[in-house]
């Protein structure tokens, strides 16, 4: 919201100072377009067609990765945006993975990451610009995103002439993945600023600890996590059942008037099928979460399932969190699994078991009211889904104190 605001407000070619806002996260730019063209065609009633609205809407909108392929060498143009805003900048490709999709552009021997070469285009104007990275900790939930560091790697290395105004909050293991903060702002002309910090959730609106919730749950920080469900779960609701049928029957409930709920689960959930939570069916974002109830392609239906790359970045107002065995419970601790073929494989790649972390990080965050966890019951008969792979999540959601349907 904040980034969009700041596009709106600056979309000013006539004064030097146009402004875009930029995401790698296409079902959110898809949502937005949506959203906002559906808005202005209700506001002038007809007077305006959808296409033209569209056209309008992506002007500030853009996809990043459409931004960067029209700055591609041997092209040196420079910029018609002054200020650029960079929605979701931890997921910022590292160089090996920007590499890898430039061969498929026919790029061959590309040697930048992804902010090195987004800066680089910002700084072909000669006067003036601005970059705004809005980031979000513990975001990163596919292979190849980079994470802040690679920014201010970036800046060090190749744009030590830039102004670099920072957060003091993002200290946090979340951000610098271990490092010390002072090791990546050396070199750097940096300005420590307060004021960059959102400090107030807008998406938990009912209670902003939720995020801190999850991290203590997430990070199996048991004490933590059981005091902080004690003090969130009166305004916000979190419960847990291995019923589906009594999920879809509590969000319903809890639903008032137009909020809107839907069924969300991790993109490794491939043992929930029985269930109708099929995760390979790629969902349509903008029927997902824009269409109303008398539309069987939205959320409220609970029947097409959305994972974390259709909801980063988005959120509803109720969820149901389906719990599969791609992130189980084992001797007290978290473990990461992969199901490949006819079996589950452990994740054995330290990133990778970042992202599936995330992953789980992002599920837990999606809802702005509460969500209930489904956790199924298991069975021993099917060696991909044995009643241990999931007991050890629902006894461990247990004593932190999560009431169960």
């Amino acid at each position: 919201l904040v980034g969009l605001n700041i596009a709106n407000e600056r979309h000013q070619y006539d004064e030097q100072e146009h402004a875009v806002f930029l995401s790698g996260n296409g079902p959110l730019v898809a949502v937005l377009r949506e959203a906002l063209a559906r808005d202005e065609i209700k506001r002038f009633k007809g007077k305006i067609t959808k296409t033209a609205s569209k056209r309008k809407v992506a002007a500030f909108i853009q996809n990043i990765h459409h931004f960067r392929d029209a700055y591609l060498p041997p092209s040196e143009q420079i910029p018609a945006e002054k200020v650029a805003i960079f929605d979701e900048a931890q997921r910022a490709w590292t160089k090996e993975q920007t590499a890898k999709f430039m061969l498929k552009r026919h790029v061959p021997g590309w040697n930048m990451s992804e902010p090195e070469f987004l800066i680089s285009v910002m700084d072909r104007h000669q006067d003036w610009t601005v970059i705004i990275c809005l980031i979000g900790g513990g975001q990163e939930i596919h292979t190849g995103e980079a994470g802040l560091l690679a920014w201010f790697d970036a800046l060090r290395d190749h744009f030590p002439d830039w102004n670099v105004y920072v957060s003091p909050q993002i200290s946090d293991v979340e951000y610098t993945h271990g490092k010390q903060l002072e090791h990546l702002f050396t070199g750097l002309r940096l300005y420590r600023e307060p004021n960059l910090h959102l400090s107030v959730s807008l998406r938990s609106f009912r209670n902003e600890r939720v995020s801190a919730f999850v991290k203590s749950l997430l990070d199996e920080n048991l004490p933590v996590a059981q005091q902080l469900y004690s003090e969130l779960s009166p305004n916000y609701p979190i419960t847990i059942t291995r019923s589906l049928e009594k999920a879809q029957e509590w969000i319903r409930a809890q639903a008032r008037g137009t909020e809107r709920y839907g069924l969300i689960a991790s993109s490794g959930a491939k043992r929930l099928r029985q269930f109708g939570i099929w995760v390979q069916s790629n969902i349509q974002a903008e029927n997902w979460f824009l269409n109303d109830k008398e539309d069987i392609r939205s959320s409220y239906f609970l029947e097409d399932t959305a994972t974390e790359f259709d909801i980063q970045g988005l959120e509803i107002d109720w969820a149901i969190v389906a719990w599969d065995a791609d992130y189980r419970i084992e001797k007290g601790h978290f473990k990461a699994y992969n199901f490949t073929g006819s079996s589950w494989k452990t994740v054995c790649k330290k990133d990778a078991q970042l992202y599936l972390k995330n992953t789980y990080r992002v599920l837990l965050t999606r809802a702005r009211q509460g969500f209930v966890i489904f956790i199924p019951e298991g069975c021993d008969a099917d060696l991909t889904r044995q009643s241990s792979f999931y007991d050890g999540i629902y006894y461990y959601l247990k004593k932190i104190g999560m009431k169960e349907l």
